[in-house]
Formats: C-alpha cells, sequence, structure tokens
C-alpha cells in the first residue's frame, strides 16, 4: 500500500491528516506495513498514549517505554492466536490501544471503562489477567505447556516482564521450571533501570553488568559479523558457536544456566533491531524457551516522563505540553505521611526501630524514613514473602521491624506471616497501607480481605486506624508491643483533619471507645468508616434518633467489655468496616453468638463489603455500591429502630 505522509507540528506531534492509527483497529490491520510505517505508527501510538492518560490518569511512563515493543510484537505475531501476557499490566495502554480499543481508550481508568490493566473479560487479547508483578512467566509457561500438550505447534506465547519484576522469587521458580521444557516461549525483559522505585539488589547489579561487558560485546559483535557473512543453514549452526565465545569469556547469563536461549541486550526503540530479531525467533524451532532482554526508556519520546519517570509513573490529569499533573491541593494530612512521620519520631529515640517495604518506598512513606535513617531503612524489591521472613530474622535479634505494605500486597506473603511470624509469636509490626477501595486501580489493588485473611491467626493482634490521630497512636501501640505480630491498617488519602497529638499515647491492647452516646441502636466501627457513622448519627438525630458509636479499634482481640455493654443497653448492634465477609463482623457475631447474647432479643447486622471484586471507580461510587456510606448506615438504623 502506499505509505501515508508524515506530517508534524513545531511540538512534534503528528498532524490528523495521513495519520495511519487511524485505519487500525486490531493488529490484522497493520501486520503488512513496512517496518517505516509501524515506525510512524508507534510515533502515533506514543502521542495517543500520552494525550490519553492526561485527560485520564494512570500509568505512563511505562505504558511508554514500550511503544516499540508492543508494535512490534503485533506485527510480528500472529495475535490473539498467539498469547501475549503482559506482567503486572502497567505497560498494557499501548497494547490495548492496538487491540480494538482505541475508540474507548478515553474511558481508562474511569467507571464503567477500559480497565488500568490487562483483563481476560475485556477482550480476547488478554488472555491473562495481570496487575500484581511477576507472574508473567509462570502463567505463560502454563499456556505454552498447554499447547504442547494439544499438540499445538503454531501457537507462540510472549511474556513481557520488567527488570523490578523479575526481582520476585516466583519469576525464578518459574524460569527454573521453565528451562527443564521444551515449549514455544518467548520471555521478553525489559530493562529500563525504573520499575516504580528503582530496582534493588544483587539481579539489577547483574543485569547492568551484563549490559556493559566488555568482553560479552566483544564476543557477540564477532559473532553477528561472522553469521551475516554466511549462508542461512550454516547461520544457525553458529548460533551455538556465539554462545561458546560467550561462555568463553565468562558472560554467559544466568539465563543460558537456567535453560534459556539468551538474545541481547538489544535497543527496545530501535524497530530496525527489534522487527528482525522478533521474526527470527518467530521463524526458528527452538528446542528451549527463549530470553530476548531488550533495553529501554521509560517514558521515552515524551520529555517530562523520562525526566521524572518516578514522578510519571502513575499520573494524576497533566497538562500534555508541560507535563505539570493537576494535583489538588492536599487540605488535610495524608495518612500514609502520619504514619511515616510518627514512626520517624519513634526511630529518633529508638535505633532499633527499622522500616522494611517491597518496592514501594514512596507509596508507603518509608522514602521518608529513608532520608532519615538510610542505614535502618530496607527495600528489598517486588519480595513480599522475603520481606516478611526477612524482618522475623530481625527481631529475633531484638530489632523491632516495620514491615509497610499494601494490603492488597501482603496477600502475597501470606505463608510468611503464618509460618515465619505468628507461629514463632515474633515482634513484626505490619503497617498495612491501601487499607479498603482504592478508586482506579479497582479490584486487584483493593484491600478487602487483610482483616478476614489475619484475625484468624493466633497470637496476631489487628488495629484500624478510624482518623490520622488514631492512625499516630496505632503506631505507638505497634512500636511498644513487644510480646508477639501486630498489625494496623489505614486507607489511601487524606485523613479527616482532626487535631495530631505531640505527645503520642499508646493504647491499651483490645480496647476500643464511645465515639457518641445514644439509644436503641448502636453503631459499632473497624476502621475509617467512623466519618461516614458519625455523619449517619447527625443525621438521625436531626430527626430525634439518638444512636451510639462506637470505635472497636481492635479486630483482634476483641474488646469484649465494649461489646458485652452495647448488647445490654441496646437492643440492635450494627458493625460497619470496609473489608471483605469474614472480617471484624463476623468475629463480632461469633463472640455474641457464642456468649449466648443472640438468644434474646438483640438484633445484630453487618455491614462490609459485597461478596464481589468491585471494578475501578471514584471510591466515593466504589462505597456507594458497597452500600458503605452515611445514608445506607442511616438506611439500616432506621429499619431497626423500634
Amino acid at each position: 500500500m502506499k505509505q501515508a505522509t508524515r506530517h508534524t507540528d513545531p511540538a512534534g506531534y503528528i498532524s490528523n491528516s495521513g495519520r495511519l492509527i487511524d485505519r487500525v483497529n486490531t493488529p490484522d490491520d497493520f501486520r503488512h506495513y513496512s517496518d517505516e510505517q509501524l515506525k510512524q505508527l508507534a510515533d502515533e501510538v506514543r502521542q495517543l498514549t500520552v494525550e490519553t492518560v492526561s485527560k485520564t490518569g494512570g500509568h505512563l511512563g511505562a505504558s511508554l517505554g514500550v511503544v516499540e515493543l508492543t508494535v512490534a510484537i503485533h506485527a510480528v505475531f500472529n495475535t490473539p492466536q498467539d498469547k501475549l501476557i503482559w506482567d503486572v499490566g502497567h505497560q498494557a495502554y499501548p497494547h490495548k490501544i492496538l487491540t480494538g480499543r482505541k475508540d474507548i481508550i478515553h474511558t481508562l481508568r474511569q467507571g464503567g471503562g477500559l480497565s488500568g490493566f490487562t483483563k481476560r473479560s475485556e477482550s480476547e487479547y488478554d488472555p491473562f489477567g495481570a496487575a500484581h508483578s511477576s507472574t508473567s512467566i509462570s502463567a505463560g509457561l502454563g499456556m505454552a505447556v498447554a499447547h504442547a500438550l494439544a499438540q499445538d505447534d503454531d501457537t507462540n506465547t510472549i511474556c513481557v516482564i520488567g527488570d523490578g519484576a523479575i526481582t520476585a522469587g516466583m519469576a525464578y521458580e518459574a524460569m527454573n521450571n521453565a528451562g527443564t521444557m521444551k515449549s514455544r516461549l518467548l520471555v521478553i525483559l525489559n530493562d529500563n533501570d525504573m520499575s516504580i522505585a528503582p530496582p534493588v539488589g544483587a539481579i539489577s547489579k547483574y543485569l547492568s553488568r551484563l549490559v556493559s561487558s566488555k568482553p560479552y560485546e566483544r564476543a557477540r559483535n564477532a559473532a553477528k559479523k561472522a553469521v551475516s557473512l554466511l549462508p542461512s543453514p550454516v547461520q544457525g549452526a553458529l548460533k551455538q558457536a556465539e554462545e561458546s565465545a560467550r561462555g568463553a569469556v565468562g558472560s554467559r547469563s544466568i539465563f543460558e544456566d537456567m535453560g534459556f536461549f539468551y538474545i541481547g541486550p538489544i535497543d527496545g526503540h530501535d524497530m530496525n533491531a527489534l522487527l528482525p530479531v522478533l521474526r527470527n525467533i518467530r521463524d526458528t524451532k527452538h528446542n528451549r524457551p527463549v530470553m530476548l532482554h531488550i533495553r529501554t526508556e521509560k517514558g521515552h519520546g515524551y520529555a517530562p516522563a523520562e525526566s521524572a519517570p518516578d514522578k510519571m509513573h502513575g499520573v494524576v490529569k497533566f497538562d500534555v505540553v508541560t507535563g505539570t499533573q493537576n494535583k489538588p491541593k492536599a487540605t488535610r494530612p495524608q495518612y500514609t505521611k502520619v504514619f511515616a512521620q510518627t514512626l520517624i519520631d519513634i526511630a529518633k529515640r529508638d535505633e532499633k526501630v527499622v522500616g522494611i517495604t517491597g518496592a514501594m518506598p514512596s507509596g508507603t512513606g518509608m522514602d521518608l524514613f529513608e532520608q532519615q535513617f538510610p542505614d535502618r531503612m530496607f527495600d528489598v524489591g517486588i519480595a513480599e514473602q522475603h520481606a516478611v521472613t526477612f524482618a522475623a530474622g530481625m527481631a529475633t535479634e531484638g530489632y523491632k521491624p516495620f514491615v509497610a505494605i499494601y494490603s492488597t500486597f501482603l496477600q502475597r506473603a501470606y505463608d510468611q506471616i503464618v509460618h515465619d511470624v505468628a507461629l514463632q509469636n515474633l515482634p513484626v509490626r505490619f503497617a498495612i497501607d491501601r487499607a479498603g477501595l482504592v478508586g482506579a486501580d479497582g479490584a486487584t489493588h483493593a484491600g478487602a480481605f487483610d482483616t478476614a485473611y489475619l484475625a484468624c491467626l493466633p497470637n496476631m493482634v489487628l488495629m484500624a486506624a478510624s482518623d490520622e490521630a488514631e492512625l499516630q497512636r496505632m503506631v505507638m501501640t505497634a512500636y511498644v508491643h513487644n510480646s508477639g505480630p501486630i498489625a494496623f491498617r489505614f486507607p489511601r488519602g487524606e485523613g479527616t483533619g482532626v487535631t495530631l497529638a505531640a505527645n503520642i499515647e499508646p493504647l491499651e491492647i483490645g480496647k476500643g471507645r464511645i465515639v457518641r452516646k445514644g439509644e436503641n441502636v448502636a453503631i459499632l466501627s473497624y476502621g475509617a468508616r467512623l466519618e461516614e457513622c458519625i455523619k449517619a448519627a447527625d443525621a438521625l438525630a436531626a430527626n430525634g434518633k439518638n444512636v451510639t458509636v462506637a470505635d472497636a479499634r481492635f479486630a483482634k482481640p476483641l474488646d469484649a467489655a465494649l461489646i458485652d455493654d452495647l448488647a445490654r443497653t441496646h437492643s440492635a448492634i450494627i458493625t460497619i468496616e470496609e473489608g471483605a465477609r469474614g472480617g471484624f463482623g463476623a468475629a463480632v457475631l461469633e463472640y455474641l453468638s457464642n456468649s449466648g447474647q443472640l438468644d434474646g432479643n438483640l438484633a445484630i447486622r453487618t455491614m462490609c463489603l459485597p461478596d464481589i471484586f468491585q471494578d475501578h471507580d471514584k471510591p466515593e461510587k466504589q462505597y456507594d455500591e458497597a452500600s458503605l456510606n452515611a445514608r445506607h448506615i442511616e438506611a439500616m438504623v432506621n429499619r431497626l429502630w423500634k
């Protein structure tokens, strides 16, 4: 076909006349394009990605870093028959644009719109849902082996995993398994020196050494020159010679030792390099999995993202020309910052206090802790299992570790919490950020299950902050509690605006508080829905119904005396929590049942998150769907009022 004319304005943007992307809905529409046209298409995809995320917010930098790779993969491979798996999903926006979702890309991360991650129910081009990292190789190997069992020799499986995600143990478990199998599996290692936080540890250093090795480059360049001068039948044989040469100079890669055919590193933004390599991999019948190592730049092609890849990883709406984000000015302190500052103040008085996180220092506030105590802050990478057992080891030696991990990511370390911490009754402190619903990040990142999965563990103490002042006290409580594991949860975003304490007093373990004394119906809240409970109580009081509002503070141990008093003096108790079924409300029900207090006229109702995975939306709409806003609480009281 005749190549479209490319026009750009002074800012570098492609004009609407002659745009290739306007003719592209699925990869079938551009597989016949010339290499030059594919380069233009990549430029146009990058432009559309920037324009879209400027209006919706989302994960910009990672997506811009894989634009050329995305175009090249879909141009070379026969997706969706060939399976393409994006690890995490932060980098999948260009993929969505090219796979039938271009016309609705403006709904990205909006209520009722496209997910910010790959999602099986959204498109046949998304063979595996991904929002937690390091799962792609395991899933891809499962698919590749399934195709092999079905004697399907035509389907390729491609996994794209970042240098941050490949630090996780699960990725190595998968590679260890894959290296022993004959399968049409291609793993593309996207090495960009920048995950959400800079990659840490020996693997990151190893990749840097591998890329910069002069003997490696000399051996590879010599092999390339030799191969290019020989007939095709001989080229395949000489690939073995290339590997031998690399091994002889000490540059054999860890991936080859694990059984992969290793290729790279190559420039992931150079289509002249990407396209022929991918075509060769597609057309060659390898007897082992292939590892293609590419080097990319996060935020590539958009200057504001190139200059600040950490700040442009996850963004709110922004100005396309300047990159300035339209962040609303905070009027109240952020829960995360309150936690971090409280921990810093404690750590100034006790050198045994240490901080641990898993590749989320800025998200958990531990970057602030690190600024004050660089030798006492440990970012272990995307390795939550290791983080927990590492903390357990430190606790055995008298240190006081605070493990700061999002609720949704702490799920990944459950066996370590059970076996390495709770069973041994070690005083590890868990700071559980992002508890409750999280808006645009949706079901994959919701902090819904931590109360349920921790409350069943012997020796565990569980707290939930109802406001930022309570969070201060819970951090202090965790610090002074040295007789076993303890966890406190708090939500994303701003606090309620209460006055913060200058001198922080710890809580008595297992003791809640009465916030408002009333009659007839008692509202027993666990966590940050307390503000909604008070709003409901105000509305009820305006109609002559003065209810009691209590803050449980603890899900384990329960404040039995408080619950007994509420049961004795009220005809109904309503429990409120921003967690899944089986959590705080279930514990209260069990206690009341076992103590015989449900045998009389006491009514008990539990209000919690619904038994579904809630889709992304604005948090207030999510809580509306969950029936956990003030009007829902008010309606429940009215139904129970006698």
